[in-house]
This record gives C-alpha cells, sequence and structure tokens, in this order.
C-alpha cells in the first residue's frame, strides 16, 4: 500500500511497489506450503494438530459446495477451491498484521484470480456439454428471445470477472486502510476490538470467493432444465455482499 510502511518494504525499498507486491506474494505462499506440509507430515487414523484443522477445513468446503453443486462435484473441484480459499485468507490475514501488506488489496492480485476462474469454470462447462450446447443455453429456454439474451448473458458472464476481483480488492483495501488510520490515531488501545472485525472481514471475503467458484461451476457443468428456466439466485445473493 502506497505511502504505509511495511517490513519487506523497507528491505526491498519503499519505492519498488511491484517488488513488494511479489515479496507478499511470495509469503503467502510459503505460509501455506508449510500448513500444506504440516498436514500432511504424518496421517493419523485419528488426526491432531494441523492435520486435524485441515480436514475441518476440506469437510467444510465440501459441505459448502454440496448444497450448490452436488458432493461429487464438490469433491471433484475440490482442490481448486480449497487451494484458492487458503491463499485468498492467508492474503487477507496477514494485512492484519502492521508490517505487512495483504496481496489481495491489490487489483493485479485479484484480477487474475477472477479469469482464472472465469477461464476454468467455462472450460468446464465446455468439456462437458460441447461447444455448441454450453453456448446455446445462454440463449434461454424462448427461441423468441434468444437475440435478446444470449448478448446479455455474455455481457453478465463477462461482468463475473470485475465483480469478483473489485468485491475482493476493494474491501480488503478498505480494511487496510481503516487498520491503518486507526493505528495512526489510537494505536495501542483503539485497534484490538477492530483486530476482530478485520479478521471477519477477511474470512468472509474469502468464504464469498469460494462459494461463487462452486455456483460458477454449478451453472457451467449442471446445465438442465431448472438451470434453463431460471437464474440461479445464489449469484445475485452472493453478489450483494
Amino acid at each position: 500500500m502506497e505511502g504505509v510502511f511495511t517490513y519487506l518494504g523497507g528491505i526491498l525499498g519503499e519505492d519498488s511497489h511491484s517488488a513488494v507486491l511479489i515479496a507478499h506474494l511470495i509469503l503467502v505462499a510459503v505460509i501455506v506450503m508449510m500448513v500444506a506440509k504440516m498436514a500432511t507430515k504424518s496421517f493419523r487414523a485419528v488426526p491432531n494438530g494441523a492435520q486435524n484443522v485441515m480436514e475441518a477445513y476440506l469437510g467444510g468446503v465440501i459441505a459448502m459446495g454440496k448444497d450448490v453443486i452436488g458432493e461429487e462435484l464438490a469433491r471433484k473441484y475440490l482442490p481448486l477451491v480449497a487451494a484458492v480459499g487458503l491463499f485468498i485468507f492467508v492474503s487477507n490475514v496477514i494485512g492484519i498484521i502492521p508490517g505487512f501488506e495483504s496481496p489481495t488489496s491489490n487489483i493485479n492480485v485479484t484480477l487474475p484470480l477472477a479469469l482464472m476462474v472465469f477461464f476454468y469454470y467455462n472450460y468446464e462447462g465446455i468439456r462437458k456439454h460441447g461447444v455448441v450446447h454450453y453456448f446455446a443455453h445462454f440463449a434461454g429456454p424462448v427461441k423468441l428471445l434468444a437475440p435478446l439474451m444470449f448478448p446479455i448473458e455474455i455481457v453478465s458472464h463477462i461482468s463475473r470477472i470485475i465483480s469478483l476481483s473489485f468485491r475482493l480488492f476493494g474491501n480488503i483495501k478498505g480494511d487496510d486502510l481503516f487498520l491503518w488510520v486507526l493505528l495512526m490515531l489510537v494505536p495501542f488501545i483503539a485497534p484490538l476490538p477492530a483486530y476482530l472485525l478485520l479478521t471477519f472481514s477477511a474470512l468472509l471475503q474469502t468464504f464469498v470467493f469460494m462459494i461463487l467458484i462452486y455456483v460458477y461451476l454449478a451453472g457451467a457443468v449442471a446445465i438442465d432444465e431448472e438451470h434453463e428456466k431460471a437464474p440461479n439466485p445464489a449469484i445475485d445473493t452472493m453478489g450483494a455482499v
């Protein structure tokens, strides 16, 4: 974040914004790999420690996707959703620690994440249904309205890139600025309750991003009569967060 001191910025130079961002991304990647290594170091029938936490996390991700796309597909896409969720959560949380910056408070990080999700769910839809059938459902069930519905659906899908990237970027950037101002005004007492609020916000934004991946995948691979007759209400609900 421009104008805010960070430890990595102090080492690399605060003017090297790209280098500081890459350094924080590497830090997040290292933390995620360390957590994964700790959880898989020694598997036990009765899990404890990091393995227990990771199994609970993966079980929660499956339960989240089960209600949206069904258990079989939720397990199929578990590696993607769980990995993205873990990366986003760690990225969000390290920004709460004074002297560190959230990579997700930078649009150059959230936009590639959104693009990855966009291309992946469209690829999965085309792979399962074929190009013609997949894009045919964009026209809707009423052939007379197809010329109107098709461009609307195309714009709607493209807007998901903006929605995913700017929602995450805007919320985390706002949280970082809020904490920065709070630390300048009252550096010792006031931030303590704020940390709980910011941690909840980091968790909420992670949850929204993860469930939207499942929602978009459901719309792409689970094309049936119900999907064609009515839009998925979960998209509108999550879009309002």
